[in-house]
């Protein structure tokens, strides 16, 4: 099967139509943000198992599963054989500071977000800075990216990292991708890597989000998204939750999500073959059956 794409324009007609009436579903409702209490011990538990990653990248040692979204092994060749997989190449892996590559994500969002000389980028839940370097390196000397993220011990890991190499157009700011600590209008191009699913308010991060970003501002992300609804026992388990799956939404709520934001040119393009990586995620449990990996487009108008 090839990669299918979902647009703001896949019903052809007005922009007022309802975007889940052209992909099916037209009466689905999107599923509720849980309440505050219930969202907190997800953070929390979110929170608790990557700083477990970044402890264990930084002891040389291994957590979780070492070929998933939320796992590092102690194996450094495994870590650059699951960023391979993602779409980076070895180049990529060779302009980073030691120890920033940890194998995690679920796809390449700078492959899609055409940054250039000058952008300022945030990269939401930058972990030990990965993207981030990355794409500094594509904005230059005149340009700027924010890493934000919610684990102090991924911002240390992040910030060491980035003294150590010299990366001087990168800093890196603890917070929440729901409340990012970043001014109104002032962000050319937000990217992330695996990191909305996690959120138990997803609206709310695509909301600020969209505040952020500046007129003709651009999201381009890559993230787990589900293709049909999972079983209960699997959308309660913490541990797919922490591992970028059980918290992943529907693609048409994705869509209804970012165009309630005011986002317009939405683009959410399915990737048939991130099953195949998806299936190590979770040995046994046939996940990759219910999410795939997505890449993500949208404009601030």
């Amino acid at each position: 099967m090839t990669d299918q794409k979902l647009t703001s324009s896949c019903c052809g007609g007005s922009t007022d139509t309802d975007a889940n009436s052209c992909c099916g579903e037209a009466t689905r409702t999107p599923a509720p943000v849980p309440p505050h209490s219930q969202a907190d011990e997800i953070r929390a538990h979110v929170r608790d198992s990557y700083a477990k990653v970044a402890e264990a990248s930084n002891n040389g040692s291994s957590c979780g599963v070492g070929s998933s979204c939320c796992g590092v092994s102690d194996d450094l060749d495994i870590n650059t054989l699951n960023s391979l997989r993602l779409g980076y190449s070895q180049s990529d892996l060779q302009n980073v500071p030691a120890g920033a590559d940890m194998g995690l994500g679920c796809g390449n969002p700078r492959a899609i977000a055409s940054l250039q000389p000058g952008h300022v980028v945030v990269d939401l839940g930058s972990g030990g800075g990965f993207d981030a370097f990355l794409a500094s390196r594509e904005v230059g000397a005149t340009g700027k990216v924010i890493g934000v993220d919610m684990t102090p011990t991924m911002i240390s890991k992040a910030r060491n990292n980035a003294e150590k190499a010299g990366f001087t157009n990168v800093e890196f700011r603890l917070g929440e991708i729901e409340y990012l600590p970043v001014a109104d209008n002032s962000v050319d191009v937000i990217i992330s890597n695996c990191v909305i699913n996690l959120s138990p308010n997803k609206p709310q991060v695509f909301r600020d989000a969209f505040r952020v970003l500046k007129s003709g501002g651009r999201l381009a992300i890559s993230d787990v998204v589900a293709t049909t609804e999972m079983p209960e026992e699997l959308k309660n388990d913490p541990q797919l939750y922490a591992g970028c799956m059980a918290g992943a939404s529907m693609i048409n709520d994705v869509h209804t999500m970012l165009k309630k934001a005011g986002f317009t040119d939405i683009a959410i393009t399915p990737k048939d073959e991130s099953r195949e990586f998806i299936k190590d995620w979770a040995p046994g449990m046939g996940i990759e059956d219910y999410v795939i990996s997505a890449n993500i487009e949208a404009v601030k108008p």
